[in-house]
């Protein structure tokens, strides 16, 4: 007890003699209370973005604003507002801008692992062939396209600023990537149909790789070894944080720790070593859901579902917010014909591109042989190529040496409002006047999952029988590694299955060798014989089915 009041004595001291100071005619005056808002400026201003920017979101939907204007659109204004205010009081501007360290680095990665975590792994893998086509082929083809097309008039001197053959290529780089923060933005909004999200959404996050590439280097091994790259460290970080939450039997609590700062590290180290960033967090969180939720318990499963929802939510409003406060702290120069025929050239080639992309993918299959793109798919595509934050904090990071940089981030602006607010709005009636099927919410049925798992099988059954080797084939390969070594190492409770065929093989031979023989028993004549073969082959190949079906459900 003594210990206790020394204690107490000594807080006591050390509070006065804090609030105790000397005036000039050496008397002590002791302050109550003091304003000392420096000391917790960072912290307080950061608490205000996100108490301000969720208020600002409520209201929207309070008003139903927001059924008729997208929730970005809507806060980036708010951000406008909020800068000319801060401009009218005489306040440092930079320090409440959006410089492109803090938005690569804090900001952007809760999105992207967001969206990787809740990525539907197998509608993706159906759309990879079109998802890579538009990531890579159409990134490159907009980037020289416009690049071209600005340095064609620029050599006729039609600019108020002139720009070397590289500078324009790197701003057609940051300006032709479409962007995936604006895309959640907006067509989580509209629910438009998981077909034309992924391949958007999918063209959105796999493009930086091409960006970067395209902005810093040359040639197709740096595509490679940066896109690749930081693929490789998200699959080794997912690995890493399933083999760790493996053993937090004893400390569950711990288990969600690891599920948020690894991703963050796998960004943080690709950043590091100047590979995709982006492709890194985003499949770290795809490949790690297939094996932590095993690992952890249901209600920690929906704590992690919540707060990375939270987490992104709160960063995207923020970035919005502070985009339209850097309209006003940024340095422009306006050039009337370089932000048209920028844009104009951004609308253009990308309808080029996707119609041209779409035609070779529905010609020669896109990987998903039951879907095709119809025009009002190509015309979402091509309407839904989207610019945000990410367009305008590559613009940022500029170079200052670069003397169009103050054009070059203006037009970004322009591109990046435009669509934003004239495209984000007009989509979603557009949507509905095209009669674009909407995104299904109904949650399947375990009847539905169970058998679509069973036609998985009897594809990958029926591709074997014709001698070919298609997606169900990788998938049934996939799914057997996957159950009979990763499995078991990175999950809790999993033990090693096998996968035996013998039974399928035995059961083909038999009714193979039935055939040959009621074909050599038969006396009828040679037309009669083809004919019954064909009668009994359907039924032949039914049996055949039946019966892979009914071994996949003893190993399912």
């Amino acid at each position: 007890m003594q210990y206790l009041r020394l204690c107490l004595l000594l807080l006591c001291y050390g509070t006065i003699a804090e609030q105790v100071e000397e005036n000039e005619n050496g008397t002590m005056n002791f302050q109550v209370l003091r304003f000392n808002f420096h000391s917790v400026q960072a912290p307080y201003v950061i608490t205000m973005w996100l108490v301000v920017a969720a208020l600002a979101k409520i209201v929207f939907n309070v008003s139903r604003l927001s059924h008729f204007v997208p929730d970005s659109a809507l806060l980036i204004v708010v951000g406008i507002l909020l800068g000319l205010l801060l401009h009218e009081s005489h306040a440092d501007l930079q320090y409440y801008s959006l410089d492109s360290h803090t938005f690569f680095l804090y900001l952007l990665p809760p999105i992207i692992f967001d969206a990787g975590y809740f990525m539907p792994n197998r509608a993706l893998f159906e759309c990879f062939r079109s998802v890579l086509l538009f990531a890579i082929i159409g990134t490159v083809w907009n980037t020289f396209a416009i690049g071209m097309s600005l340095l064609v008039m620029n050599n006729y001197g039609l600019f108020s600023m002139q720009f070397a053959t590289f500078e324009i290529f790197v701003f057609s780089a940051l300006i032709s990537a479409v962007d995936p923060v604006a895309v959640i933005a907006v067509f989580e909004e509209i629910n438009v149909n998981e077909f034309l999200f992924i391949n958007v959404f999918g063209e959105a996050l796999f493009n930086d790789g091409v960006t970067v590439v395209v902005d810093y280097t040359s040639g197709g091994a740096s595509f490679v070894l940066v896109a690749v790259g930081g693929a490789l460290i998200g699959i080794a970080f997912a690995f890493i944080t399933s083999l760790i939450t493996k053993y937090t039997t004893g400390v569950r609590i711990l288990a969600p720790v690891f599920i948020f700062t690894l991703p963050y590290l796998a960004y943080l180290t690709a950043e590091m070593i100047s590979l995709s960033s982006i492709i890194a967090s985003a499949v770290c969180g795809m490949v790690m859901k297939m094996y932590v939720k095993g690992n952890i318990s249901h209600s920690a499963a929906n704590s992690v579902k919540y707060f990375t929802k939270m987490i992104a939510q709160s960063t995207e409003i923020v970035i919005f917010m502070f985009l339209g406060i850097s309209t006003i702290s940024s340095d422009h120069h306006w050039d009337t014909l370089f932000v048209v025929s920028t844009l104009v050239f951004c609308l253009l080639y990308r309808v080029i591109g996707v119609v041209v992309q779409c035609f070779l993918l529905n010609k020669f299959g896109n990987g998903n042989q039951s879907k095709e793109f119809s025009k009002v798919d190509q015309f979402i595509l091509s309407y839904g190529g989207l610019r945000g934050a990410i367009a305008f904090g590559l613009a940022a990071s500029i170079p200052a040496s670069i003397v169009a940089k103050p054009m070059f981030v203006t037009t970004t602006i322009v591109v990046i409002y435009f669509t934003v607010f004239l495209q984000g709005i007009t989509i979603r009636p557009l949507v509905r006047l095209l009669k674009v099927k909407t995104k299904d919410e109904r949650i399947p049925t375990m009847a539905e999952s169970v058998y679509m798992k069973y036609l998985d099988y009897m594809m990958s059954g029926v591709e074997d029988i014709a001698g070919q080797r298609g997606t169900y084939s990788f998938v049934e390969d996939f799914e057997r590694f996957n159950a009979k070594i990763i499995k078991p190492i990175l999950m809790r409770n999993e033990k090693r299955q096998t996968f035996d065929a013998t039974r399928i093989i035995r059961a083909y031979e038999k009714i193979t060798l039935e055939d040959a023989m009621s074909m050599a028993n038969s006396k009828e004549s040679i037309r009669h014989k083809a004919v019954a073969r064909i009668r009994r082959y359907p039924s032949r190949t039914t049996n055949l089915i039946i019966c892979f079906v009914r071994h996949a459900i003893t190993i399912a």
